[in-house]
């Protein structure tokens, strides 16, 4: 790897067109078609059954009563958390329901604003990184900018997250924002969903403080972590250009990670900015014809997420 990470041409050899894909690296219309179907069943169910993990997390946790019980919860919702930031991004894709209005709906009513996001903002963000990833309308340069970094750089950054700085640095902007003439509407809106949930936790466990234990301060601090890491693994240390594999990284995939921090099948990150019109459900067979082609090859493959961090981690301080 070079000094900025970005993959040696040698193992990024051209390959397309193929007999499946195109010059873009899109399959072809006929296999297009499949890949793109969306499993609005299946989806429902996803989404119904986070929310019963949820309340079956805390009536548990409410039942035993236990302070080491408690911590768990309060482990356990920081991938709860990633979990509704990939559903949210789903559906800001439009790829959650193929009947789009239930798509915003459900995205903006029982995930987006339950999770602090207004889902509007971030789609018109998140297609400006789609267009061009480390281009000079990218959003979330925030979040993998400056990197490679040496090692102690990101452990100040990650213990910034852990104790609620960056968090609040996030939520900050929402309580500024309720009087504000274009998105005051928005921001009144996620704090009642915000205040529903808290009365909801409140008046079901008898407990007023399930919600800021159990969801807030996740959100203002495991979440914070879980984002950055993910984030840097995505495009931490890579640069602008035409080729995905010198924008996005490529990770080998485990149970693992795939269970605390890329969990629906966000992992197949590269093969979603070659073509982000394939659902969530669908990535995973999309990257098997991307490594059938030969486009991505041992030369860009990390073996792990934690290899990953170290090689970002792994440039000489200043």
């Amino acid at each position: 790897m070079a000094a900025t990470m970005v993959p040696d041409t040698e193992v990024r050899p051209s390959v397309f067109p193929t007999d499946r894909l195109l010059d873009s690296g899109k399959c072809r219309p006929e296999l297009r078609a499949d890949l793109r179907r969306i499993a609005d069943w299946r989806n429902a169910v996803t989404v119904a059954g986070l929310w019963l993990f949820v309340a079956g997390m805390v009536a548990l946790a409410v039942w035993v009563n236990n302070p080491l019980v408690y911590l768990a919860a309060f482990v356990v919702m920081g991938p709860v958390h990633v979990r509704f930031a990939i559903l949210m991004h789903e559906a800001a894709h439009k790829l959650l329901f193929t009947n789009k209005r239930i798509n915003d709906w459900v995205g903006t009513w029982l995930i987006s604003y339950p999770a602090l996001v207004p889902i509007g903002i971030y789609r018109r963000g998140h297609f400006a990184h789609h267009r061009q990833e480390f281009g000079p309308d990218e959003p979330d340069i925030a979040y993998y900018g400056g990197y490679r970094c040496d090692r102690r750089t990101l452990a100040r950054r990650l213990f910034r997250d852990a104790v609620g700085i960056s968090g609040w640095k996030n939520l900050k902007p929402l309580f500024s924002a309720v009087r504000h003439p274009t998105f005051g509407g928005v921001a009144r809106s996620i704090i009642a969903v915000q205040l529903l949930l808290w009365a909801v936790s409140w008046a079901a466990t008898g407990r007023w403080w399930i919600y800021p234990l159990l969801w807030l301060l996740p959100w203002l601090t495991q979440w914070r972590v879980l984002n950055r890491l993910r984030a840097i693994a995505e495009h931490g240390g890579l640069e602008a250009g035409d080729d995905r594999r010198v924008t996005t990284h490529y990770v080998r995939q485990t149970w693992l990670a795939r269970l605390w921090l890329v969990p629906y099948n966000t992992g197949w990150h590269l093969a979603h900015h070659v073509d982000m019109g394939i659902p969530f459900r669908n990535l995973r067979r999309y990257d098997a014809e991307l490594v059938a082609a030969g486009y991505v090859t041992p030369g860009i493959t990390y073996p792990s997420y934690v290899a990953l961090w170290r090689a970002l981690s792994a440039a000489t301080p200043e």
